[in-house]
């Protein structure tokens, strides 16, 4: 009997270890990890520099609480803040809901009494708190814990009418994800971006962009709001910040981060020293090794090497967080088979898988992985309705 809750279903393999863009099972069997623990480690398993940053500051100092300064949280917060673009300041925290419960915190202290909504997308995913799981766009997923929190309202994705449209003077903020994850792997379009801003600016509305799946580089920019040329109030990331290690962080604007005074939020854990010394380790090497621009390069070689299969109809995404189309709604029997074939890669949806290996992956690993994956495509035979035995 498993002591785990069963929040998720039987899980299929134990590893234990990895190595790049290797995963090992108990029994030593190896896999390529073309999914990077949910778009988490870009840098790939094992990291020495990630590996050494953790050992050292374990040996250092591992916890103060943030009622005092550590040197960690302040070198990643301003490297954080430079390459969103300047100009703002960073709440840090231990994952993406909790940065998103950051967000919306400051967007109703930044608006006032009577100014609360939070407007998001169909589709979209921002976390499992309360009031994060209200601002997902996924009803089937609200209905057994309700009632929600209130202050949330949902429209059509990539449909600046229906957003135009909900955006009444109740509305403190329009919280949206540049690629749409767990939703599908669903993109934006840069003029929907724009549109948004636009009417942002004009109704004075913040604009808070979700980057918790695809921010540090996985889309081939450091952030995905940049494809589109657009400047947010509020960015969220988690993730790939840690390469495996629970962090992430809220960025503001300064003026509009200093709507929170001291006491208005709080996290006991959030940017201690050992997780933020593996940020700080995460971010000096992908901006070493140029990680987006790898990233860019990677992703174009995958997505090609798709849409040459037979069985994908299909690629969508940007970067190296790409979903592939199939003709036939059987991705979650595909993707099973796949982990029995050595590849690790999962079903967004019923006919999409995703896939986000590691920024560092090789070509030699992404075509092994589009021919394990076009193995298992063309050897599953179509079940025929009605059929016995």
């Amino acid at each position: 009997m498993s002591h785990l809750m069963p929040t998720y279903p039987p899980q299929p393999v134990t590893f234990v270890r990895g190595q790049g863009t290797e995963l090992f099972d108990e029994s030593g069997r190896r896999y390529l990890d073309f999914l990077s623990g949910l778009a988490v480690t870009s840098l790939g398993h094992a990291h020495p520099a990630v590996a050494e940053a953790l050992s050292e500051q374990a040996r250092t100092l591992l916890h103060v609480s943030n009622l005092y300064g550590t040197r960690p949280q302040h070198e990643v917060a301003g490297t954080l803040d430079r390459l969103i673009g300047g100009g703002g300041k960073v709440f840090f925290c231990n994952s993406g809901a909790e940065a998103n419960e950051c967000a919306i915190k400051l967007a109703r202290k930044w608006g006032g009494r009577g100014r609360h909504v939070v407007v998001s997308a169909y589709g979209s995913f921002h976390g499992r708190t309360l009031a994060t799981l209200h601002a997902t766009g996924q009803p089937q997923k609200h209905e057994a814990f309700q009632p929600l929190p209130e202050g949330f309202r949902h429209v059509a994705w990539n449909d600046l009418d229906a957003l135009e449209a909900a955006m009444d003077p109740s509305v403190a903020a329009v919280l949206l994800e540049p690629v749409q994850g767990e939703g599908g792997v669903n993109p934006a379009s840069a003029e929907y971006f724009r549109g948004v801003r636009r009417l942002c600016d004009e109704r004075q509305v913040l604009l808070a962009v979700d980057e918790v799946q695809t921010g540090l580089g996985r889309t081939g920019r450091w952030f995905g709001f940049q494809h589109f040329d657009v400047r947010p109030d509020v960015v969220t990331m988690a993730k790939a910040l840690g390469n495996g290690v629970p962090i992430g962080a809220c960025w503001a604007r300064a003026e509009v981060a200093d709507a929170f005074r001291p006491g208005d939020h709080a996290t006991t854990f959030g940017g201690q020293p050992l997780a933020t010394a593996a940020a700080a380790a995460v971010l000096a090497t992908m901006e070493a090794e140029r990680l987006p621009e790898r990233a860019a390069a990677a992703g174009e070689r995958l997505s090609k090497a798709l849409e040459a299969l037979p069985e994908v109809a299909g690629v969508r995404g940007l970067g190296l967080l790409l979903a592939a189309c199939l003709t036939e709604p059987v991705a979650k029997d595909v993707a099973a088979r796949c982990l029995q074939a050595g590849l690790v890669l999962n079903a967004v949806t019923d006919d999409a898988l995703r896939l986000a290996p590691p920024l560092t992956v090789s070509d030699a690993e992404i075509d092994e992985a589009v021919g394990v994956l076009g193995r298992v495509l063309s050897e599953r035979r179509p079940v025929t309705p009605g059929a016995h035995g």
